[in-house]
């Protein structure tokens, strides 16, 4: 029998699935060694430094000079930075710096690596939700998730939200720049909120969160942006949150957890202004399975696993749409609700931007 096992096997098949696991395996170890990189300023001693050595590298950084040795070369190995044999140095280049060291940058991408750890911490977690059927609120989630999350969208919020987005959408930057009345649901730590409060000083905006520690973060943020006197955040539902004549109602990829996503958009449709607008941002995603495979596609499929469908059945459970939903199913949600326009305002490679009015 084991012998009629082996001849079924397509050895170039398997060869080509066993590169795939260890270079993912590779990836996962690489996080860690991101993740090490960023909190020990090593990406940063290196930034715009030119080839340096693994001794000065340390020194700039203040740590201990045989772990930096061995973990630039783990660097090197994945292709993170740069190493010149003659002179035995190493060297941040320009673009490398920009996704490792640039906390600016909208491709700038070690804090995202608190997501999957908060899923390896939360796996004991997961296997009891799948068991059960049981769902995880959010707020049950080990905490690097919520600065993982925050940290993965607010840079990409501030390269594209103000200047490319909202332009996007029919008359609300006009309507902003007059004076308008925004509602932010799941808001989270509040970076986007605060963003569009920091581009339209004349308007009002109103971020509302299930999470109490982050709507504490998120007063926070706006405190340090120095946006607080146009800015509030609360404690609400998406289902309840308070205040009518909202002339944007935002769900910035937070619509896709809620357990009754239906009912979030009546009650935005109750909510809005005559001539407002519902801003849908999700994760990009086609309709079909088949079209979503990508590392994309994979990278949300795995935490829509455990975090998205995980609180959406939490919340009841009533639609579980996961963060590939795709836009089909999300135009369904808001005809439901009584909108009756709704069209893809533009997309991104990790996000779709749809616009809703009734």
């Amino acid at each position: 029998m084991d012998t009629l096992q082996t001849r079924a096997i397509d050895s170039a098949k398997l060869d080509t699935l066993v590169g795939r696991v260890v270079s993912d395996l590779s990836a996962g170890y690489g996080g860690v060694m991101v993740s090490l990189g960023h909190r020990l300023g090593l990406y940063k001693a290196m930034a715009d430094r030119g080839p340096l050595t693994s001794r000065e590298i340390a020194s700039r950084a203040g740590c201990a000079e045989r772990y930096v040795r061995e973990w630039l070369n783990s660097q090197v190995a994945g292709g993170y930075v740069t190493y010149h044999a003659v002179s035995g140095t190493y060297e941040l280049t320009p673009e490398q710096a920009f996704v490792l060291a640039n906390e600016d940058s909208p491709v700038f991408i070690p804090n995202a690596w608190a997501t999957p750890a908060s899923m390896w911490a939360d796996e004991e977690k997961a296997v009891e939700a799948f068991r059960t059927g049981a769902g995880i609120p959010w707020g049950d989630h080990d905490g690097r998730l919520f600065c993982g999350v925050a940290s993965f969208y607010r840079n990409a919020y501030r390269a594209s939200l103000v200047p490319e987005w909202l332009p996007a959408l029919d008359g609300v930057v006009d309507k902003l720049k007059a004076g308008a009345r925004v509602a932010d649901v799941g808001c989270g730590h509040g970076h986007s909120t605060v963003l569009m409060a920091e581009a339209f000083p004349e308007s009002r905006f109103h971020g509302f969160d299930t999470h109490d520690k982050s709507v504490l973060e998120a007063h926070k943020v706006a405190k340090e942006a120095g946006v607080s006197d146009r800015v509030t955040f609360s404690t609400a539902r998406a289902e309840n949150y308070p205040g009518t004549g909202y002339d944007l109602i935002c769900f910035f990829d937070c619509l896709h957890d809620m357990g009754n996503p239906v009912a979030a958009a009546t009650h935005a449709a109750g909510a809005l202004a005559k001539d407002g607008t519902v801003m849908l941002v999700e994760p990009f995603a086609n309709d079909r399975v088949e079209d979503n495979i990508s590392p994309v596609g994979r990278l949300y499929y795995a935490a829509s696993t455990t975090i998205c469908c995980a609180h959406a059945i939490s919340d009841g459970g009533h639609t579980v749409l996961g963060a590939q939903a795709g836009e089909a199913r999300l135009k369904d949600i808001f005809r439901k609700a009584g909108f009756t326009r709704f069209r893809r305002a533009m997309q991104t490679p990790f996000n779709l931007i749809l616009e809703a009015r009734l």
